[in-house]
């Protein structure tokens, strides 16, 4: 093979290397999960921009398999719905300390002792649930999480964030 060709092909493959990984990520905010496997669209569109961003990364991580990190997602989507509450009810205070949210251990006590709204009895049964995966997923080394975990808190997913967005006057 000459020479010549051998250095147009170097300088090709250089270029290509040098273009190509820009092209071939995602977009800086992500892309949209194909399904709504783990949390149904209606439920959370309309929302909040943030809340529609963490449902769209559970389902994206759902499609993907990546079943810890949809753990892990849906456990700041239980904080950020529970804090969404308290400051709608101008009791935040109630979840803060020295001025920061206390963690979701917390949070999910006080909610479930709090008597300013009527939480359901299906909710309280299922936050300590839904922490818990979450919690395995973010906080065991030798926890991995796999389809069927997600899959088994699906239907008590959906009743907390109904309730929650409900509660937090988000969603009517």
């Amino acid at each position: 093979m000459p020479i010549d060709i051998l250095e147009k092909a170097l300088t090709i493959t250089a270029d290509i290397v040098k273009v190509a990984p820009k092209h071939w990520l995602p977009p800086s905010e992500g892309s949209p999960a194909q399904s709504e496997m783990v949390i149904y669209k209606p439920l959370y569109n309309g929302t909040r921009g943030y809340i529609e961003k963490i449902a769209n990364q559970i389902n994206g991580c759902y499609e993907k398999g990546w079943f810890d990190a949809c753990a892990v997602m849906i456990r700041r989507l239980l904080e950020t719905l529970i804090i969404e509450v308290f400051e709608s009810k101008n009791i935040e205070n109630k979840i803060q300390k020295g001025g920061d949210f206390i963690y979701l251990r917390d949070l999910i006590n006080v909610i479930l002792s709090e008597t300013s709204f009527n939480l359901g009895r299906n909710t309280k049964k299922a936050l300590p649930k839904l922490k818990d995966i979450g919690d395995k997923s973010a906080h065991s080394r030798r926890f991995i999480a796999i389809r069927q975990d997600i899959d088994d808190i699906k239907s008590d997913l959906r009743v907390v964030i109904q309730e929650l967005l409900i509660l937090s006057g988000i969603k009517i």
